[in-house]
């Protein structure tokens, strides 16, 4: 089964749902992209997952580009900007969803107060796609 999970820079909130799913179903193929990806992933959500032990220090941001000509089970959006402004996706998407999670790195302040705003993102995250994948993954994998 094949996920892709798409926010604006790729920097935070998809590379944090990308790992979490991966930590619910290894055998999940789970990618993560963005349509003006960062140079590379906040060191700050580097940090709030290295707390739950998750080791996302080797990720790299990607453009959502690479992917838009394959075939995927589940495309995840989960911010506004990334909604409005990928591009129409070429291959097969069998099921599109938008999971809207509030940006932490839209905010400015010192690094304690951003990993705070992180840290309350990623536990939504895990939330909302734990639930995601007890409904939609899990539930199939049953059915089988």
């Amino acid at each position: 089964m094949k996920v892709l999970i798409i926010c604006r820079a790729n920097s935070c909130r998809s590379q944090m749902a990308e790992a979490i799913l991966k930590r619910f179903d290894p055998d999940l193929i789970v990618k993560s992209a963005g349509p003006e990806p960062a140079e590379v992933v906040h060191p700050l959500t580097i940090r709030a997952m290295a707390e739950i032990g998750i080791d996302i220090s080797q990720s790299t941001t990607t453009n959502i580009n690479e992917f838009v000509t394959e075939d995927w089970d589940f495309v995840i959006t989960v911010c506004d900007i990334a909604k409005e402004s990928c591009p129409a996706f070429l291959g097969n998407v069998k099921n599109s969803f938008y999971l809207k999670f509030e940006d932490p790195l839209a905010y400015e302040g010192d690094d304690e107060f951003l990993l705070n705003l992180i840290r309350t993102t990623r536990s939504q995250i895990v939330n909302e796609f734990e639930d995601f994948y007890n409904e939609f993954i899990n539930q199939k994998n049953k059915d089988l």
